[in-house]
C-alpha cells in the first residue's frame, strides 16, 4: 500500500469531518513519532441539539473524558465545528478512523510524515444515531438485534433495566477493541483482514458470548471488517445456547466445547479475548495466545486465589511485612503482583502490554485488562528479564503462567 503527503490526506478527511449529514464517527489516536498530541485519544461525531445540529467532540486524557459540543448547524455559528477540526487536525496524532454513511477510513501516519490510507465501502449506506444524550451514545445501540436475540434488550429494543451493568460492560469492552484492534492495524501488527481470509478471534470462557456476539456485530456491521469468531466454554449448554443465538441471528461464528487449555483451533486465531476467566484461567488463556504467537490479547483477570495463597504460605520479605500482615491488604498486593508478573511474562514473550481499566462484572469487583499485543520474539535475557526474576525471587512466589510457558517450551 502506498504512502500520500499527510496534508493531502489530512485535508481529504477533514471533508469528510466536517460534513454533518455523512460523517457517522471518527476517532485520533496515537502519537506521531516524537511527539505528544494534546490528548489520548479524540472522538467525534454530530449530534442534533435544541439549538441545532453540533460537532461533539470527546476528548480523553489519563484520567477522564471530556465532551464539548460546537455549533455546526444553520441555527449556529457554522466556524465553530470548522476550528474545532482544525485545531484536532493540527494534533500529532498518528492514526485517525474516519467512518462515513457510505465508507470506512483508516489512516496510519508513517514515520517520514507520510500517510498510508485504506478505504473500505460498506455493503450498504446505514443510518446515522445523533441522540444528543451521552449515555445514548454507543457504538452498538440499545436496539440492536444482538441486544434483543441476547435477552438484553425487550422485543422493543429497549435495555431491561436489570441489564444496564452488562450493557455498560460491552460498550466499554468495545471501545477497548476498537481502539486496539485500530492501533494494532495502523501499526502493522496485526494483518487487514479479507473476505476471503477473515480475522480469526478467540473468545476462551465464552460462558453466553455476550461479548462475542458484541464484538461480531461491531466488527462487521460498524468496522466493516471480515471476522471469524470461535468461543470457547466447557459447558455443553453454552454452546448450545450460542449456537442457537448465531443461527437466529445469521452470524458467522463457531461454539466449541472444551477447555481452555485444551481447545484445538486450526488455523490459530490471531486475536485471543479472555474476560474475567476465573484466577489461573486467566494463565491458561495468556498461555495459549503465547503458542499460537497471537497478535493481539485482550485479558481481563477475575480471582487471584494462586498467588494469595502462596503469600499466605510464605514468609514475606523485609521490609513488606507490614503489606501482607492485614488480609485485605495481602488479598489487593496478590491482585498486583499477579498481574504484574502477567504483564512481565508477556513482555518477555515478545509483547508490548499496557494495563488498563475495565468495567467490573457481577463476579467480580476486579477492574484491569492486559492488553498485549506482539511485536517481536521472546527475550532470552537482559533487563525485562532480570526484573522478573528478582521479583519472584524476592517473594517466594511461582507463578501458574511461567510453569505454563515453561512445559510449552519444554
Amino acid at each position: 500500500m502506498s504512502s500520500e503527503p499527510l496534508l493531502r490526506v489530512l485535508a481529504r478527511m477533514r471533508g469528510h469531518l466536517l460534513d454533518p449529514d455523512t460523517l457517522v464517527r471518527a476517532v485520533a489516536s496515537g502519537r506521531q513519532r516524537g511527539t505528544q498530541p494534546t490528548w489520548k485519544r479524540v472522538e467525534l461525531r454530530y449530534v442534533d441539539l435544541k439549538a441545532g445540529r453540533h460537532l461533539q467532540v470527546v476528548t480523553y486524557d489519563d484520567t477522564q473524558a471530556h465532551t464539548a459540543n460546537h455549533a455546526a448547524g444553520p441555527l449556529g455559528d457554522q466556524s465553530a465545528a470548522r476550528d474545532a477540526v482544525d485545531e484536532l487536525l493540527d494534533e500529532p496524532f498518528a492514526n485517525w478512523h474516519v467512518e462515513t454513511t457510505t465508507q470506512s477510513h483508516q489512516v496510519r501516519v508513517t514515520k517520514k510524515l507520510e500517510a498510508v490510507v485504506h478505504t473500505a465501502d460498506r455493503r450498504e449506506e446505514i443510518e446515522v444515531e445523533r441522540d444528543h444524550d451521552r449515555d445514548k451514545s454507543r457504538l452498538l445501540p440499545e436496539s440492536d438485534p444482538v441486544f434483543v436475540a441476547l435477552g438484553l434488550s425487550d422485543a422493543e429494543g429497549r435495555m431491561k433495566p436489570s441489564r444496564h451493568a452488562k450493557y455498560r460492560q460491552v460498550e466499554e469492552f468495545l471501545r477497548l477493541l476498537d481502539s486496539s484492534i485500530t492501533d494494532a492495524l495502523a501499526k502493522g501488527h496485526l494483518r487487514r483482514p479479507t473476505v476471503e481470509d477473515p480475522l480469526r478471534i478467540v473468545d476462551l470462557g465464552c460462558g453466553n458470548a455476550y461479548l462475542t456476539f458484541a464484538a461480531q456485530r461491531f466488527l462487521t456491521e460498524v468496522r466493516g471488517l471480515p471476522v471469524r469468531l470461535t468461543g470457547v466454554d466447557v459447558r455443553e449448554q453454552s454452546r448450545e445456547h450460542n449456537a442457537s443465538v448465531a443461527a437466529g441471528l445469521g452470524v458467522d461464528a463457531d461454539f466449541v466445547v472444551g477447555s481452555i487449555l485444551g481447545a484445538s483451533l486450526d488455523p490459530a486465531p490471531e486475536v485471543v479475548l479472555a474476560l474475567h476467566a476465573c484466577d489461573t484461567a486467566t494463565d491458561e488463556a495468556l498461555a495459549r495466545a503465547v503458542e499460537w504467537e497471537a497478535a493481539l490479547v485482550l485479558a481481563a483477570p477475575c480471582c487471584h486465589h494462586d498467588i494469595a495463597a502462596q503469600l499466605r504460605r510464605t514468609p514475606t520479605p523485609a521490609p513488606y511485612a507490614v503489606l501482607t500482615r492485614h488480609g485485605i491488604l495481602r488479598e489487593r498486593l496478590a491482585d498486583t503482583l499477579t498481574d504484574g508478573i502477567r504483564a512481565s511474562l508477556m513482555r518477555i514473550q515478545g509483547y508490548r502490554v499496557d494495563v488498563v481499566q475495565f468495567v467490573e462484572s457481577q463476579h467480580t469487583p476486579r477492574n484491569t485488562m492486559l492488553r498485549a499485543v506482539r511485536t517481536g520474539g521472546p527475550v532470552r535475557g537482559g533487563g525485562v528479564r532480570k526484573e522478573y526474576d528478582d521479583l519472584v525471587t524476592t517473594w517466594g512466589i511461582r507463578p501458574k503462567l511461567a510453569e505454563l510457558l515453561e512445559s510449552a517450551d519444554a
